[in-house]
């Protein structure tokens, strides 16, 4: 009996396209638990928190469409670079002490943030093996989320060191996104060569092209993964401001403890997608983001907090791989770039809604129904998955 042999994953591209994409995720996770704090510190109410965190949403979701174009046209490492030199440029107006600057620092920020995922997840389906697509996935948002480890922490920590500050926190994340840019454009060299020829058409119908976002193949794993992430910004970025309310201390070790599970289970869960299917795969993330998220509506100490943590991660690295491995497989090749556009849009467009829907739930009812609601919103997913169990197999 004669066994096939398996395609390997960690080629100096998709290793290249690992480490770009973590200095990438970097600077947006040490951003994570210093915006709420920056704009409260500013004089800003939650609500107000919501608002800015949901400008990095608007753009990344309204400038999608010409960057999934421009990836077809043109070279996906050039986008994933100019995408992290974009968001370096862009932390730097955060120095303006103004709340108005620094929500559209955090816009500018989106415009990048969609190069890099767009220019990324390109690379990533062009040069993952079919059929270790799952495994691929699950290390590639493995790397992207193992930056939440420490950097979140390592954030909270330079906000109060004594030679510290926001400031500080906004120089070393800019500075994190210009090395990835670095490590981009050593990228290029190994990159798959791919020909970007203008398609067949009328003079005017690259205009139809840029604002034709929603390509029909991807919309099922990105309906899922808004459904995904729609709480993010609850267990994340709110969790901060809530921990201060009630008083737990130690927070940046539940970033580490989250993120630390983020890294080590998304490669192990994205090869048992590949065994158990993507149905059962996303059953199991969205009940397991469901339950941390009620156990965030009544924690009472640090302990508590770290389980929550532990189980939302644990369902959103089986969750977003499955969901990535489901977008390369239905994308078109010659519209990868526009696929991969509408998929990864899903990311911001949750990001924003869910901030401004956790903002205004903690300003009307508070924190404990917040949660609840969060927690309620997820369960969508799960109804969405089962509905579409038969396109899942």
């Amino acid at each position: 009996m004669t066994t096939m042999k398996l395609d390997s994953i960690w080629t100096p591209t998709f290793a290249l396209l690992c480490l770009a994409q973590f200095l990438g995720y970097a600077p947006h996770h040490m951003l994570t638990p210093t915006f709420p704090l920056y704009v409260t510190h500013l004089g800003g109410s939650p609500f107000v928190v919501g608002l800015v965190l949901a400008s990095f949403a608007v753009t990344s979701v309204l400038f999608r469409p010409l960057i999934g174009y421009w990836v077809d046209r043109w070279n996906e490492v050039g986008v994933l670079v100019s995408g992290l030199l974009f968001q370096g440029a862009s932390i730097l107006l955060c120095f303006i002490p103004m709340v108005e600057a620094t929500m559209l620092a955090n816009g500018l920020r989106g415009i990048g943030w969609a190069g890099l995922n767009t220019g990324g997840y390109s690379l990533l389906a062009l040069s993952a093996p079919v059929e270790r697509r799952g495994e691929a996935s699950g290390y590639y948002s493995g790397v992207q989320g193992s930056a939440t480890i420490l950097l979140p922490a390592v954030a909270l920590w330079l906000i109060d060191a004594p030679l510290g500050g926001f400031k500080v926190v906004f120089v070393a994340a800019a500075a994190l996104a210009v090395i990835g840019a670095g490590v981009g454009m050593a990228l290029g060299r190994y990159a798959p060569r791919v020909g970007h020829l203008p398609q067949p058409g009328s003079p005017s119908s690259w205009w139809v092209e840029i604002f034709s976002l929603l390509e029909r193949e991807v919309l099922l794993p990105s309906a899922l993964l808004f459904c995904l992430h729609v709480s993010l910004t609850a267990a994340t970025s709110f969790v901060v401001l809530y921990a201060r309310e009630i008083g737990i201390g130690g927070l940046g070790s539940y970033f580490v403890v989250s993120g630390a599970t983020s890294l080590l289970s998304r490669p192990l869960l994205g090869r048992v997608s590949d065994r158990i299917g993507w149905g059962r795969s996303l059953v199991a993330g969205f009940t397991l983001q469901t339950a941390a998220l009620c156990l965030l509506a009544v924690v009472s100490s640090l302990a508590e907090l770290l389980i929550s943590g532990v189980l939302y991660m644990l369902g959103s690295a089986i969750g977003t791989s499955t969901t990535l491995a489901l977008a390369m497989e239905r994308a078109n090749p010659q519209r990868r770039g526009r696929a991969m556009a509408t998929f990864s849009v899903a990311f911001p467009l949750s990001g924003g809604i869910g901030a401004l829907l956790t903002g205004s739930a903690v300003e009307l009812a508070g924190y404990f129904w917040m949660y609840l609601i969060v927690a309620g919103l997820g369960t969508l997913g799960l109804v969405l998955t089962l509905a579409s169990w038969s396109n899942l197999k």
